[in-house]
């Protein structure tokens, strides 16, 4: 699930999508509307639903993808949180960076996206995006996840933990249709402004944030009795 919180937060986004019904969560999400910047994430996170069964599994080529999309994104999640530790615990920017100190900014609102792609573009009365089985896109999904990853792994170029942008790297190789490898962003100098600084906090605990949705959705995609 996606919440603002530290990067302990990443376990009990695992398992809150059992801790009540799907349509209570969603009327919890509704109601707490307002300066959210990542609001929409939160409700696909909420709002999963479990996978129906399927009358026939995704063809070999596309299971593959899921498969190793999935691991890859439980990788990239775990990079994510374990940077932000260090960088709490070690005070690497200069300043503590928590949540509670930034303010989040969506960089993918003017682009396909994860919740574009992945969701219906009407939710209805309320504020939670809904996934449509009926007209669902897998292909279109997946290509809204690798231009969220396409946008996080530009913007973090400057920032000097490898082992965050090799599993971005790896997580849009697996997503990848066409041949060849995932575009590389060239290495930046380096952060030298507490501005730049302050903003590489903030785009770090929105990348962990949507890459907490982007697992979730794998999970979804991967189960091998989803329909979708």
């Amino acid at each position: 699930m996606e919440q603002r919180g530290g990067a302990g937060s990443a376990g009990s986004a695992g398992s809150s999508g059992q801790a009540a019904p799907r349509s209570a969560a969603v009327r919890r999400c509704r109601q707490r509307a307002g300066p959210w910047a990542l609001l929409p994430a939160l409700c696909l996170a909420l709002a999963l639903p479990p996978p129906a069964r399927a009358l026939a599994l995704p063809p070999p080529p596309l299971r593959h993808r899921l498969s190793d999309g999935l691991s890859r994104s439980r990788e990239m999640l775990a990079a994510a949180n374990a940077s932000l530790h260090r960088l709490k615990e070690l005070g690497t920017l200069g300043f503590e960076c928590t949540l509670e100190e930034v303010d989040l900014e969506d960089i993918t609102k003017n682009q396909i996206n994860t919740i574009k792609a992945c969701t219906s573009e009407d939710p209805g009365t309320g504020n939670c995006p809904a996934l449509e089985r009926s007209a669902f896109d897998t292909s279109k999904c997946l290509q809204g996840i690798y231009e969220d990853l396409h946008a996080y792994r530009a913007e973090l170029k400057n920032f000097n933990d490898q082992n965050v942008l090799a599993t971005i790297d790896e997580m849009m190789k697996a997503l990848k249709t066409s041949s060849g490898s995932a575009p590389q962003p060239s290495a930046g100098a380096g952060l030298t402004s507490f501005k730049e600084r302050m903003r590489l906090c903030s785009i770090l605990h929105a990348f962990r944030i949507r890459t907490v949705t982007i697992n979730r959705m794998m999970n979804y995609l991967a189960a091998p009795e989803s329909s979708l």
